[in-house]
């Protein structure tokens, strides 16, 4: 088996990766939401580096474009490329990719609200009581919510004498600095109004950063002790911040009882060796679409394993391919794993264009594990057809292009 043409098109607001063979097999994979269009265009140099390579051959493919990515956003598409490569390689052999990356070690895999969620409007701890509220009552099951303070998301704009330093407008979590003293006090009222909401038998895990200083890190999550906070993640560094602070972070880590989590922005195992060899977190939370594919998650969550660090996996995806590979994945993790971040897709039509899920995906908190071969679904492609970008209205025929 060859692969002829690697091809990538939006299906709604969604990137997807294709990868065709001469057999007439193929796989696809999902680029995340969040990364930036321009990102899609570095297809070109990965398909000449792997036509005529063997799909089934996934290490060897990797082996020729790994070194092409880097952090987030710019290792979404090798990582993409080899979800793809797995896709393939079990639909030719009939098995799913658990299959192939070990086996299934559980039947049903834990998850946490991640993409359901409600707006939070002027980010009082009454609006954090209202989401709660929201989540608590979604028929989903959780027992584990996340719900950003601090410096993630939008707080800080919305919080009055947050900070010492000047606020930046955007996205992207662009604000650091010294919080004030208020600015504490108000991240530990917002969260001690959603404990009292989601009650003592279900946790909550913060996405709080980037952008604390170390100083004040220790003193929230000191703060924060007594509301058995699930984890702490991205204080430091995280989202969007192309290197880490292993030290700032043990430091953080050793001074507190709350867990420290961190990791959705690092690329290959390189990039968590210090982090994980230095416990310099409690928690690591790779993303599959970014970190290099499912392989490289998977050996990054065993030797995260051997040093006593748990694995939350990241995962934003707004189709639901994304969904599928963290299924695939997360069936097969060491028992450091805690649950993934259920991602749900950002158009309510990829659930009809889309065949392999069960009609309800999540059940007491937990998805189940099946066994259709590759990822476990397949495009209604007709349906899928009239949802692609204009100009890609060929991106689900067979005629190989001269590229």
């Amino acid at each position: 088996m060859k692969i002829v043409d690697i091809r990538c098109a939006r299906i709604g607001r969604s990137p997807i990766i294709r990868v065709l063979t001469d057999e007439g097999i193929d796989g696809f994979a999902e680029i995340e939401f969040s990364k930036p269009r321009a990102v899609a265009g570095s297809v070109d140099l990965y398909r000449s580096l792997l036509i005529g390579q063997d799909p089934t051959e996934v290490e060897r493919c990797m082996i020729r474009i790994r070194r092409y990515g880097a952090s987030k956003p710019w290792g979404a598409v090798v990582s993409a490329i080899e979800i793809a490569l797995w896709d393939i390689a079990g639909r030719a052999l009939g098995v799913p990719i658990h299959r192939l990356l070990g086996g299934k070690v559980r039947d049903r895999i834990r998850v946490y609200n991640g993409g359901i969620r409600t707006t939070l409007g002027n980010h009082t701890p009454e609006d954090y009581a209202a989401s709660m509220q929201f989540m608590v009552d979604s028929p989903e099951g959780f027992s584990i919510f996340k719900e950003g303070v601090g410096l993630h998301g939008f707080m800080a704009p919305n919080t009055p004498d947050f900070l010492y330093g000047e606020l930046r407008e955007g996205p992207l979590h662009p604000n650091r600095g010294s919080l004030t003293p208020h600015g504490i006090g108000h991240i530990v009222d917002c969260v001690a109004a959603m404990k009292d909401v989601i009650g003592p038998h279900r946790r909550l895990a913060l996405d709080m950063g980037p952008g604390f200083t170390v100083p004040d890190a220790i003193t929230l999550l000191r703060a924060l002790e007594p509301f058995d906070i699930a984890w702490a993640e991205d204080l430091l560094t995280g989202d969007f911040v192309p290197w880490n602070d292993v030290a700032g972070y043990r430091e953080v880590t050793t001074a507190t009882t709350v867990p420290t989590h961190t990791g959705e922005q690092l690329y290959l195992r390189q990039n968590f060796r210090e982090l994980i060899e230095q416990r310099a977190v409690r928690i690591i939370g790779p993303d599959p679409g970014d970190v290099g594919g499912l392989a490289e998650f998977k050996w990054i969550a065993e030797y995260a394993d051997l040093h006593g660090v748990q694995v939350a996996p990241h995962g934003v995806s707004s189709g639901l391919l994304g969904l599928a590979a963290l299924i695939q994945l997360s069936a097969t993790l060491p028992d450091n794993l805690i649950a993934f971040e259920y991602p749900v897709s950002a158009d309510a039509w990829w659930y009809d264009i889309l065949d392999g899920f069960d009609d309800t995906i999540v059940v007491d908190g937990h998805v189940r594990v099946g066994d259709r071969p590759g990822l476990g679904v397949d495009f209604d492609r007709e349906a899928a057809t009239a949802h692609l970008e204009p100009g890609a209205e060929d991106f689900f025929d067979w005629n190989i292009k001269e590229h």
